[in-house]
């Protein structure tokens, strides 16, 4: 197994950070094209794809904070406020949901379409990339999707690869995934190979964090992110969990964080893949706060978590699909902008997009 390369001993807040007005000369440089620096450390060499490998029993030593113990449990069972009360569900009707058609792009265009929760077409390099496809009206524990999928499954173009980030239901979909033809290429967390195994797809690239492999020019990059994987009663953290940064031949760069708290990862991720041009960042499923703190951004942190990245462009997800906590629907998209603005940051450079919409890169 491939060691990570960085403590992952959970950094404090400076008081400077939970300033909003603090983080405008943050602003200012991280979104000037100049203040990219070559990457730190050096990018590893790409893997073979597809390669068997072998991992250890459990990922555990990844974690940054422990898991809930009884007495949070118990905690959690007495004050059991796992969904909006009625006020907060009031709103349903108002989640902006925009569905058209995928924007044409060349080999050298980079657009992104939402199609729910952490569900992304991702068209970069002359390829149409998938990220946790969850398609299916309904996962395990849930309550069904309270808006539809943005994208029609036959509407999408072929799909050249699919990026799944951990084996969380609302992530790691069996349905939507029998959709597609079992040599479509997968790049997956350390550990997850198996699950991909069993199901015959024949081209399943498995990574460590820092690892990287690529597909036709593109390449792909399995970095950190705050979280824990569990599909089961028997295999908690079993299978690594993490984003992936993807890179265009052109340079092009999208950051896709999947599941994740926030912390010191995302400073680091930033220092060694400059020159973000897109993060898509989880806004969502934060309430009851001591609960969910410690793998759940919320929208404040995903504003901060932005501008530790050094991206120019952020797009929220993981909101106003699957109701998996008890803020009501439509806070979070409420409360990104208004970080957003009390951060000094461009208007134009919050991509918050309803379900369904896209934008092209310029």
């Amino acid at each position: 197994m491939t060691q990570q390369s960085e403590s992952a001993t959970t950094t404090t807040t400076t008081p400077e950070a939970d300033d909003p007005a603090s983080l405008s000369p943050r602003a200012e440089s991280a979104l000037s094209p100049s203040s990219a620096a070559p990457p730190y450390p050096p990018l590893a060499e790409p893997r073979p794809l597809a390669e068997r490998r072998v991992w250890p029993r459990t990922f555990h030593d990844r974690l940054t904070a422990p898991l809930p113990g009884l007495k949070a449990f118990a905690r959690f069972a007495r004050e059991g406020a796992v969904r909006p009360g009625p006020e907060g569900l009031a709103d349903i009707h108002r989640l902006p949901y925009a569905p058209g058609p995928l924007p044409r792009v060349d080999a050298r265009g980079l657009a992104v379409t939402w199609a729910g929760h952490a569900s992304w077409v991702l068209r970069i390099g002359g390829l149409t990339v998938l990220t946790d496809p969850v398609w299916s009206r309904r996962i395990l524990g849930t309550p069904a999707r309270i808006t539809p999928v943005g994208v029609d499954w036959e509407a999408l173009p072929r799909v050249d690869a699919v990026v799944i980030s951990h084996n969380h239901y609302d992530h790691l979909d069996a349905p939507t995934l029998r959709r597609l033809p079992r040599h479509t290429p997968v790049f997956v967390p350390a550990g997850l190979a198996r699950w991909f195994h069993r199901r015959r797809f024949t081209r399943v690239t498995e990574l460590d964090w820092w690892e990287a492999a690529e597909l036709e020019g593109v390449r792909f990059d399995f970095v950190p992110a705050h979280h824990w994987s569990k599909r089961s009663l028997t295999d908690t953290c079993r299978s690594l969990w993490g984003g992936w940064v993807m890179t265009a031949p052109d340079g092009r760069r999208v950051h896709f964080a999947g599941d994740t708290g926030y912390g010191h990862w995302f400073s680091r991720i930033g220092r060694r893949y400059p020159g973000i041009d897109l993060t898509l960042l989880p806004i969502g499923a934060y309430d009851p706060r001591w609960w969910l703190r410690d793998v759940h951004c919320d929208p404040e942190e995903a504003v901060r978590a932005f501008l530790d990245l050094g991206a120019r462009h952020m797009a929220p997800m993981h909101w106003g699909t699957f109701i998996l906590s008890a803020e009501p629907v439509l806070e979070p998209v409420v409360r990104v902008r208004e970080a957003w603005a009390a951060a000094g940051l461009p208007r134009e450079h919050l991509w918050d997009l309803p379900v369904g919409g896209s934008r092209v890169l310029e």
